[in-house]
């Protein structure tokens, strides 16, 4: 079955659609067609039967195009569907991100989940309970307003029922979906804003298969890649026979700077792999930055300005601060390394992979090996947790590439650690330069900020993106970068402060050069941009003898913003301070992307007077991301996001030298070990039911490096700019 539509036709199940009638609801189809008035992906799938499938014996199936990556978006969309169409959870089951089977919602990305597919499951389901409904009433005889709805059975007052199978028996509709639905009373929630175990867990906890890397197809072989050792390396010659004269079945796959070997077992293919590797000669270009100079490297490099906002007020300035902060290239470091299994049989291709974008991978791999798309599918798996564009898309080409070669053979690989770790995109390298005004109150009334950055997506969508296709010999080149001012920003994500400033110019260095392989690491600019804005308002209410917290405050007027703040603090116990020698507190705030989820965070460190290691000792948040689905699910994302964060501003940074990447393993590339886990984690959810849903999942980034970042400053009396905090490169 190539397509959807031959999916539900072999699977004998009933969908759910509606049509429009008349003059309106043929202007509102074409501007469905338009993506210009549907909510959520509803406008790139404006059909009922793309998220919603109701099958004879009463089971519920829902589509979604987003991935589980690990924060629980199986559990809370089944949710979203379970509630609007009155049915048990137990009776709904979930597909995500096949390309034969879900609608195109592109990537998992930016924390757009709930906003994108819990918005369209949601008006999806909710206007199916309408129209079953309505068909109840013609079958019972009975007025709308008079049935009741219990885990799919319609009734009547006199006790007559029929199921949503029943209502559906026989009939299949395929029509566009209304703009506006018709939502259940928030009041009456009986699944949604409930803390609902998580489906995905229990086959992680009991071993079951949860992961690409459990999978085993018949016949299936295993391969590893040789990677080159640096950038810019050229493959001159290579040994193949040496390498396949280790065991029987193991084969050299070479195509240009792509080597590969394949084997029956994996340590057979791990072995031949070392072999191949020492069977390589390789010529090197020592094309890196120098590290120890990297802020300055950055500042050089020919850059594309971008003014990403501006508004100019004459205004009486009595003090004027400046700084600069800075952020090293970070590593996805993912625990487990990427991993993909592929197949070609009958002339159509299938890859298993944990892409974020099962569309755009199938693009870029149809490109890659000059096949049609439709003879490509891409169905998503769970990976290891990494929340960006890590080493999946790769490892899914160079299963694609090596299967293409061995027809009606599935090919598993699997990267090693080492491989990783030097040869995944990273979250690109940033330096910030900020300047504020006070006047003589100590109100902020200029801000004038300025950020340097490489892009920070270089997602499939095309073959240059991934790594088989580049080494080929017959390379794709990677697409070069451009600065776009987009809603959501990359570089200058969250540059622009939620504050209210009379003065402001906010400007986006963007350096189309790449010297280090990077795209999207969780958060992307937000993570930088929010430590710096929030470290230096920490400096600006220093300077004008105000409390960091109330600083905050007089210069924010939302009052969503506000709350938020003023939750955060107070469970924290911000007005009643216990100082402690060695030990400081910070604060640290945003809006994600200035659009998605509010969250404050206060943090309390420690300081080895000794080695000069810092230690989260507690966090507290407040976060309010519009109507809350599962509580627990959303906790979970917000102490994951700062648990990231503390990983990332206390440990993590790429080394390289002129050539090489040289953080290969655990030691090189250091992340937060157990006893680096705070004593005390809290969050606290304001929740808004009935509220559009807000992206929750990157909230908590910026704002707990920010409360770290100030903490320490508040316990040293010294300043640490530069990510990761080091008081080596201390002012």
């Amino acid at each position: 079955m190539n397509t959807r539509r031959e999916f539900l036709q072999h699977s004998g199940a009933l969908v759910v659609s509606f049509a429009l009638f008349g003059r309106a609801a043929a202007q509102e189809a074409g501007r469905a067609g338009s993506g210009g008035t549907l909510p959520g992906s509803l406008a790139k799938a404006p059909w009922l039967d793309a998220w919603i499938r109701i099958d004879a014996d009463n089971r519920v199936t829902v589509f979604t195009g987003k991935c589980e990556l690990g924060q629980g978006i199986k559990t809370a969309l089944m949710q979203v569907a379970a509630e609007e169409l009155d049915v048990e959870l137990a009776r709904v089951t979930i597909v995500t991100a096949d390309t034969a089977k879900t609608p195109n919602e592109g990537f998992t990305a930016g924390s757009n989940s709930m906003k994108d597919s819990g918005t369209a499951l949601r008006n999806a389901a909710a206007q199916a309970r309408e129209i079953l409904l309505e068909r109840a009433a013609s079958r019972l005889d009975a007025q709308v307003a008079a049935l009741t709805v219990q885990d799919g059975t319609v009734a009547t007052r006199d006790g007559r029922r029929v199921t949503y199978g029943e209502l559906m028996e026989g009939q299949q509709l395929h029509v566009e979906v209304r703009p506006v639905a018709r939502f259940k009373d928030p009041k009456a929630y009986r699944i949604v804003a409930k803390s609902i175990a998580r489906v995905d867990i229990p086959a992680k906890v009991a071993g079951d298969m949860a992961y690409i890397h459990d999978l085993r197809l018949p016949g299936m072989l295993h391969a590893r890649v040789a990677r080159p050792p640096g950038y810019g390396a050229v493959l001159e010659s290579v040994d193949a026979a040496a390498v396949e004269a280790i065991a029987r079945g193991v084969t050299v796959v070479r195509d240009g700077n792509f080597l590969a070997v394949v084997a029956p077992r994996e340590w057979t293919a791990v072995k031949a792999l070392r072999r191949l590797r020492s069977a390589a000669r390789w010529r090197e270009d020592a094309r890196l930055p120098d590290i120890a100079r990297l802020p300055a490297a950055l500042l050089a490099m020919p850059a594309q300005d971008v003014v990403v906002e501006e508004c100019r007020d004459k205004v009486a300035v009595a003090k004027t601060l400046e700084a600069t902060y800075t952020g090293h290239y970070q590593a996805h470091a993912s625990i487990g390394p990427s991993c993909a299994v592929a197949q070609l049989k009958d002339g159509m291709l299938t890859v298993w992979s944990h892409t974020q974008g099962v569309y755009p991978d199938r693009e870029a791999i149809a490109e890659m090996l000059a096949m049609p798309e439709a003879r490509v599918r891409v169905v998503h798996m769970e990976g290891a947790g990494c929340y960006g564009h890590n080493g999946a898309d790769d490892a899914a080409a160079d299963a694609a590439l090596i299967a293409s070669r061995l027809s009606g053979t599935p090919v598993r690989v699997q990267w090693m650690r080492e491989d990783e770790n030097r040869w995944e995109p990273f979250g690109s390298a940033m330096v910030a330069k900020v300047r504020g005004g006070l006047d003589a109150s100590g109100r902020i009334v200029s801000w004038d900020y300025a950020v340097w950055s490489c892009t920070h997506s270089t997602r499939p969508g095309g073959a240059g993106a991934l790594l088989a296709a580049q080494h080929k010999s017959k390379g794709f080149k990677p697409e070069t970068p451009k600065a776009r001012r987009s809603a959501d920003g990359m570089g200058d994500r969250n540059a622009v402060p939620l504050y209210a400033f009379p003065s402001l110019r906010v400007v986006h260095h963007f350096l189309p050069d790449m010297p280090l392989r990077v795209s999207a690491l969780r958060a992307l600019g937000a993570y930088l941009n929010v430590f710096a804005l929030e470290g230096f308002m920490d400096e600006l209410a220093q300077a004008a003898g105000a409390d960091p917290v109330e600083f905050r405050l007089e210069h924010l007027e939302d009052p969503r913003a506000r709350a938020v703040v003023q939750l955060a603090a107070k469970r924290f116990g911000w007005a009643n301070p216990q100082p402690t020698p060695g030990r400081g507190r910070g604060f640290g705030f945003a809006r994600y992307k200035n659009s998605a989820a509010y969250c404050a965070v206060a943090a309390e460190v420690a300081i080895d007077p000794h080695r000069g290691r810092i230690r989260l000792v507690r966090a507290v948040a407040a976060v309010d991301s519009g109507q809350v689905v599962n509580p627990d699910g959303l906790r979970n994302q917000i102490e994951g996001g700062i648990m990231q964060s503390a990983s990332w501003t206390l440990h993590e940074k790429v080394a390289f030298d002129r050539s090489r990447i040289r953080s290969h393993d655990w030691s090189t590339y250091p992340i937060l070990r157990f006893d680096g886990v705070p004593e005390s984690l809290d969050v606290h959810i304001v929740d808004r039911p009935g509220d559009p849903y807000l992206g929750s999942g990157e909230a908590a980034q910026g704002p707990a490096a920010a409360a770290i970042g100030n903490a320490v400053a508040n316990a040293s009396g010294r300043r640490l700019r530069d990510l990761p905090l080091d008081f080596g490169s201390a002012d």
